[in-house]
C-alpha cells in the first residue's frame, strides 16, 4: 500500500501544497463514520516531519441533502481559533472537497481507557471547563457564516426543526412514524428561556475531546454545532455519558453551573434529550430505496447504536411526558432448527480465526462489526417471530382490531396518533414496549449497551 492510497490524487495535491511537504504517510484511522480520519505525514524541505490530522467527507452534500457539511464543520474550528476552548490549529479547508487539514493534537480520545479513577475524574473536571468557557463566549461576535442569525434561544430551537424538516422533504420517503411524532412533540413544547444564545458544540462530551495526563488538550468534532440553549450541551453531554460513563455526573454538572453561571434546568435538559435523539434519527433518515449498507460505514456499530437511541429517545420522552415505563413481556424462543449451530461456528471463526490475524485495525474493527449483526440474525431466527406477535398484542389493544401485519399496524397506530384518535400516553406505551424488545434481541450485539440508560442530572 501506497501513502496515498485511497485519497484521491487532487486531494493529496492539495496536502502537501497546504502542509509544505511530500506525503509519506496517509493512515486512515477507526472512527468518524463519513467524515473520515486520517493522520497525515509529511516531509519537509528542511528535514523534519510535519505530524498532521485530515478529515475528509467522501459525500456529496448536494447529493445527500446533507446541511451538517465538513464545511460548516470547519467554519467553527476558525472562529474559535486562539480561544478559550482548545481546538486543532486548522492549516487549510479545502475549497472543493469535503476535507480539513489541521495540525494533530497530542493525546487519546477513548476516555473509558482511562484506568486510573483520579486520572478520569480530573480529565472530566478539565472538560466542565471548556465547556463552561464555550458557553461564556458571545456568540454574536464569533464569525459563523454558515449558522442562520436567531434573536433568542426560540427561534434557534425552531430553526433547527426547520432545517430538520427541509431535510426530510429534500431527501425524500416516508420518514419513520415514531420520527413524525417526536417532531410535532418537539413543536409543541419549545422552552419559555429568555437567556442569550451560545455556541452550542452537539455531540459533546466523551469521545469528542482529546485528552493528556488529566487535561483536556483539544475539544473535537464539530459537525453538529449550532447556536441554542446551554442546556441543549448539557442534554447531548448526558447522551455521551450514557456510552462512556463520565465519574459523578450530577457533581460534574454542579462544577459546570458554578463555573457557567448557567443553572441546570432539569426540564429544559429533558427536552433536549428528546431534540438529541431526533436529531440523530433526522440524519439518519434514507428514502427506502437507498438502503442503508455502505462500504464507508462500520454497519454492526452503527445498528447497535441505532437500537441504544430509540431506547433512549422513548426514556427521554417518557421522563419530558411523565409517563411511567413498565415491564415488557420477553419473546419466547422457537424450537431449535438444524441450522442454528451456523450461527455460533460463523463467530468463532471471526473471533478466534479471522480477525486475530487481520493486522488492519480498521479491517479488525469492521470483522466485530459483522460479528454484531450475525449476532444478531441469530436473535432474530430465534425470538423474532415471538417478538411480532407480542407487537401485534400490543397494536390489537391500542386500535380496537388486530392489524393484517406490523407494517400495517404500525402506520395505523402512527396515523391515529397524529390525528388525535389516540392519546400520546398510549402511543408512547406501545412503541416502548416495541423498542424494549428490539432492545432484547440486540442484547448480544450491544454488550453493556444493552443496560446503559440516562444518567441522573442531581444526586439521588
Amino acid at each position: 500500500m501506497t501513502a496515498t492510497a485511497g485519497l484521491p490524487d487532487d486531494l493529496v495535491s492539495w496536502v502537501e501544497e497546504v502542509g509544505g511537504g511530500r506525503l509519506a504517510l496517509a493512515d486512515r484511522k477507526q472512527g468518524g463514520a463519513r467524515k473520515e480520519a486520517w493522520f497525515v505525514d509529511l516531509e519537509r524541505p528542511d528535514g523534519t516531519t510535519a505530524h498532521l490530522f485530515l478529515r475528509y467527507d467522501r459525500s456529496d452534500p448536494a447529493r445527500t441533502k446533507d446541511p451538517w457539511t465538513l464545511h460548516r464543520e470547519a467554519s467553527v474550528y476558525l472562529a474559535l481559533q486562539d480561544g478559550p476552548v482548545p481546538v486543532p490549529r486548522v492549516l487549510g479547508v479545502h475549497p472543493v472537497h469535503q476535507a480539513m487539514l489541521a495540525e494533530r493534537v497530542s493525546g487519546e480520545n477513548w476516555f473509558s481507557r482511562i484506568s486510573d479513577p483520579a486520572e478520569q475524574e480530573a480529565t472530566a473536571r478539565d472538560f466542565i471547563t471548556k465547556l463552561a468557557a464555550l458557553h461564556s463566549l458571545d456568540a454574536a461576535t464569533l464569525d459563523l457564516p454558515a449558522f442562520p442569525p436567531v434573536r433568542t434561544v426560540a427561534d434557534a430551537v425552531r430553526a433547527e426543526l426547520d432545517e430538520w424538516d427541509r431535510v426530510l422533504a429534500d431527501r425524500g420517503g416516508a420518514p419513520d412514524p415514531a420520527l413524525a411524532f417526536s417532531l410535532r412533540w418537539l413543536r409543541r413544547h419549545v422552552p419559555d428561556y429568555d437567556g442569550p444564545p451560545v455556541l452550542v458544540q452537539g455531540d459533546t462530551g466523551p469521545g469528542n475531546f482529546m485528552y493528556a495526563d488529566g487535561r483536556v488538550t483539544a475539544v473535537v468534532d464539530w459537525e453538529l454545532a449550532h447556536l441554542g440553549d446551554p442546556m441543549d450541551d448539557i442534554a447531548w453531554l448526558s447522551l455521551r455519558a450514557t456510552q462512556e460513563p463520565l465519574p459523578d455526573f450530577p457533581a460534574r454538572l454542579r462544577e459546570y453551573a458554578a463555573l457557567s453561571g448557567n443553572a441546570i434546568d432539569e426540564g429544559r435538559v429533558h427536552y433536549y434529550q428528546v431534540m438529541a435523539e431526533t436529531k440523530l434519527q433526522v440524519m439518519g433518515h434514507r428514502p427506502e430505496a437507498a438502503g442503508t449498507g455502505s462500504a464507508d460505514t462500520d454497519v454492526g456499530n452503527a445498528f447497535i447504536y441505532q437500537v441504544l437511541h430509540r431506547r433512549l429517545w422513548l426514556e427521554a420522552l417518557a421522563t419530558a411526558t411523565g409517563l411511567v415505563l413498565t415491564p415488557v413481556e420477553e419473546p419466547r424462543a422457537r424450537d431449535r432448527s438444524d441450522h442454528d449451530w451456523m450461527y455460533d461456528a460463523v463467530l468463532a471463526q471471526l473471533r478466534d480465526v479471522i480477525v486475530p490475524r487481520t493486522t488492519d485495525p480498521l479491517a479488525a474493527a469492521r470483522g466485530k462489526g459483522v460479528a454484531r449483526l450475525i449476532k444478531y440474525l441469530g436473535r432474530v431466527d430465534t425470538y423474532g417471530a415471538s417478538s411480532e406477535a407480542l407487537e401485534l398484542d400490543d397494536l390489537e389493544v391500542l386500535l380496537g382490531r388486530r392489524p393484517g401485519s406490523v407494517a400495517s399496524g404500525r402506520a395505523a397506530a402512527a396515523d391515529a396518533a397524529a390525528s388525535g384518535t389516540i392519546g400520546d400516553e398510549a402511543y408512547l406505551g406501545v412503541l416502548w414496549r416495541r423498542v424494549a424488545r428490539e432492545t432484547e434481541l440486540a442484547r448480544p450485539s450491544m454488550g453493556a449497551l444493552a443496560d446503559r440508560h440516562w444518567p441522573d442530572l442531581v444526586a439521588s
